[in-house]
């Protein structure tokens, strides 16, 4: 598990839905393939994004419209790209949570 000292902040990404109620986010390319990645999430603000054990990235100010869908999911696709393209695509399993302050 990630800690705070090897947690960074993603700063810009995004999170799209399809039709079928799929969930994408979009994220910057990142060194290290992910090994065992969950995305951690309590239904408020911020989710956690464990790609590896060496690799979170804390996903700040979920848009309000986004957090129901997310709340209703049990997994999401995470796109990483690098130079407008896509670098690394990967399936992620939801864990939902009461509290992320538990895992920080």
């Amino acid at each position: 598990m990630a800690n705070k000292n090897n947690s960074e902040q993603e700063g810009r990404y995004d999170i799209l839905q399809n039709a079928a109620g799929e969930i994408l986010i979009i994220i910057k390319y990142h060194q290290g393939g992910p090994e065992n990645p969950r995305f951690v999430y309590d239904g408020g603000s911020s989710a956690l994004l464990y790609r590896s054990r060496e690799s979170a990235i804390m996903l700040d100010n979920i848009n309000e419209k986004a957090r129901s869908p997310l709340k209703s999911v049990d997994e999401l696709l995470i796109v990483e790209i690098e130079d407008d393209d896509v670098a690394r695509e990967y399936k992620v399993p939801v864990r939902h949570i009461q509290s992320l302050d538990k895992f920080l």
